[in-house]
């Protein structure tokens, strides 16, 4: 290896961009789907086959998010367009187009009408999905997305416990193997699952049940505190805001009248457009909100009658992209369950996505 493949193999490799956040919380997010990318800047890679680097293809910042500066000429960060808005007086913060909008209201009244789970603090939020990655040869340059695995994680509803972590994906035709047991964690499991450390300072960036049950359920309010506290993060304020409105929503649960807030404020983001038709992880098609950065569409997908979410898709939208020609699929998710149990490791009867 070469002194410029050193350092590139350096730069998708950073070290940890949230040093507050625990190991485990690290490894959750480092193996999720939706980690950022950026074709200057990638974000942390996933461990992959001999010769490739899996590098996270679907945008969703999290703990692995970069730390970019995106402002004027003498360096502070300028103000999201939204923001801007408000700043001039005005109270509506709505900037994406009326198809998108009117998605995200739908969808944000499917969730608004669902029944409120109510867990106790003892319990977990279950999700189960299927993800797919995209891979990058570092000899070769060639990427690919691997075949869709399932995805299985319990998290403790007020962090206080241990969460499990499930994976089916494999390397080398060999099942993936949890990273070595560390002092503290509980005895090692034997159904291939990796304990998750408690989750004792919830945020937007690893949030829990509990602390998105604290959210402002006005769009207005909710979007305010997310630019706030997300500010010179990612490559810009109003894509930081739509990947931690994404992070959000996939792979945790939340009350209704959260669930529905961040689908409104979602709708307030500048750059939002409306996908017509779009395929999740396991085939279902749906129509999508998105939006492009970096050359890479983030689309989120939605029954097209009920207005469910169904999963997330990441397509290439811009020529001399290094994933692919315009079109690329980049990865894809499919949430297949999501709902409340009593203990980690334990699967529902009924799947209630």
């Amino acid at each position: 290896m070469n002194e410029d493949e050193r350092a590139e193999l350096d730069r998708l490799v950073p070290g940890p961009a949230r040093p507050e956040l625990s190991a485990d919380r690290h490894r959750l997010l480092r193996g999720h789907l939706m980690n950022e990318i950026r074709e200057t800047k990638p974000a942390r890679a996933r461990r992959g086959r001999l010769g490739w680097v899996a590098v996270p293809a679907l945008a969703g910042g999290l703990a692995l998010a970069l730390v970019l500066s995106n402002g004027g000429a003498d360096g502070t960060p300028a103000p999201p367009q939204a923001q801007q808005t408000a700043q001039q007086g005005t109270t509506t913060l709505d900037a994406a187009p009326v198809g998108a909008v009117q998605l995200l209201t739908q969808a944000a009244d499917t969730a608004a009408g669902k029944p409120d789970p109510k867990p106790g603090k003892n319990q977990f939020v279950y999700v189960d999905s299927l993800v797919a990655f995209s891979g990058v040869n570092m000899t070769t340059g060639e990427s690919k997305v691997d075949p869709a695995h399932r995805r299985q994680i319990w998290l403790s509803v007020d962090g206080s416990q241990w969460g499990v972590l499930k994976e089916e994906w494999e390397q080398d035709g060999k099942p993936y193997a949890p990273e070595k047991v560390k002092p503290g964690e509980p005895a090692p499991r034997t159904d291939g699952g990796m304990w998750l450390d408690p989750n004792t300072k919830p945020g937007l960036n690893a949030p829990t049940y509990a602390y998105l049950a604290t959210l402002p359920t006005d769009p207005d309010a909710l979007l305010k505190k997310i630019y706030a506290e997300t500010k010179g993060m990612g490559p810009g304020p109003d894509e930081e805001a739509f990947v931690t409105i994404g992070d959000l929503l996939r792979e945790q649960l939340a009350p209704p009248a959260v669930s529905a807030a961040l689908y409104r404020a979602a709708a307030k983001i500048p750059g939002v457009t409306v996908v017509d038709d779009s395929v999740d992880a396991s085939g279902r098609h749906g129509v999508a909100v998105a939006r492009v950065d970096g050359g890479i569409r983030t689309e989120w997908i939605f029954d097209p009658k009920t207005h469910e979410f169904l999963g997330e898709r990441t397509v290439v939208a811009s020529e001399g992209n290094a994933f692919g020609k315009p079109g690329t699929v980049t990865g894809h998710s499919a949430v297949l369950a999501r709902t409340v149990v009593e203990q980690p490791g334990e699967e529902p009867q009924q799947k209630n996505a």
